[in-house]
């Protein structure tokens, strides 16, 4: 059963799950960006630095322990958190002052931010690319119609699901969460009753930069881990917030899915301008909704 002259409809089954797969290194990464920018109101590009940085972590981890099982689990729990650290330092030295000024502002410290971020990565892992296999149980393959599907992505679709329940309940059943969403809304109200909003705002920051540190982690296994990988992911985190809805985290599991599915089909539809496809996808919703496609929190 064909849809065009050279797709099957098992090869854009394939595509589709490599799309969600991907999606999820994209919401996870995304939802942490929208999550900051949402209730802090601060546009971090320093976020694809952050990511990186997760990464590279990742990777020594793993490699202190011989790129074992162990390594790879100790490295998906340790890099975040280190991601976190960093992130906590730099939010209570310098982001708390600054809350009150224009947004250009914290656009350019962010930028320089990023900066920094970069330099510190090259001067302790250098200019090389770095490369890190999945652990045995991940690697290799499974048929689905005759086609290989990755075991990894496997474990990625699982992930992604768990990462985005995780934020529901996070943002729904605890109290930082609903108290970060009231101060998203009105943050002299919440600072009025009491709650110290300046902790509030630490626990968002570090909670969107911990997010960052894990797409980082995830995508150790499946790309070269190496100076610049930051820039892509950072353009597509903010066109993906962009087109769901600024601050809406679950405008960012959508846009994240319009994103990865547009890239994965493109690639079957017409390998030769696939990466054009995700952008034009972009283009066509903000002509049809500018605002994006949930609600904003701006």
């Amino acid at each position: 059963m064909t849809l065009a002259a050279n797709i099957t409809l098992a090869a854009l089954v394939q595509q589709v799950l490599v799309g969600l797969s991907r999606t999820t290194i994209l919401f996870i990464v995304a939802s942490g960006l929208s999550l900051v920018l949402g209730v802090l109101r601060i546009p971090n590009v320093a976020h694809g630095s952050l990511y990186m940085t997760g990464a590279f972590v990742t990777y020594t981890v793993a490699t202190l322990f011989g790129q074992s099982t162990l390594g790879f689990w100790l490295a998906l729990i340790v890099a975040p958190l280190v991601v976190a650290l960093l992130s906590f330092l730099v939010e209570r030295g310098l982001f708390c002052h600054l809350y009150e000024r224009e947004h250009m502002m914290l656009l350019l410290f962010t930028f320089a931010f990023s900066l920094v971020i970069g330099d510190m990565v090259k001067l302790i892992w250098g200019s090389d690319y770095r490369s890190l296999a999945a652990p045995l149980f991940l690697q290799g393959s499974f048929s689905i119609s005759g086609f290989p599907f990755p075991r990894y992505n496997l474990f990625l679709l699982i992930i992604g699901p768990l990462v985005a329940a995780g934020l529901w309940f996070l943002t729904n059943k605890t109290k930082i969460g609903k108290i970060a969403r009231a101060a998203a809304v009105d943050r002299e109200m919440v600072g009025a009753i009491g709650i110290n909003v300046s902790w509030v705002f630490a626990a968002v920051f570090v909670i969107g930069c911990y997010l960052a540190g894990l797409g980082g982690a995830l995508v150790a296994p499946t790309q070269n881990i190496t100076q610049g990988m930051d820039h892509a992911i950072i353009i597509e985190a903010f066109l993906i917030v962009i087109i769901g809805g600024l601050g809406n985290i679950w405008g960012a599991l959508l846009g994240a899915l319009i994103f990865g599915l547009t890239d994965s089909i493109g690639i079957l539809i017409w390998p030769q301008f696939a990466i054009v496809f995700p952008y034009v996808a972009v283009v066509i919703v903000l002509l049809f909704r500018p605002k994006g496609l949930l609600k904003s929190t701006w």
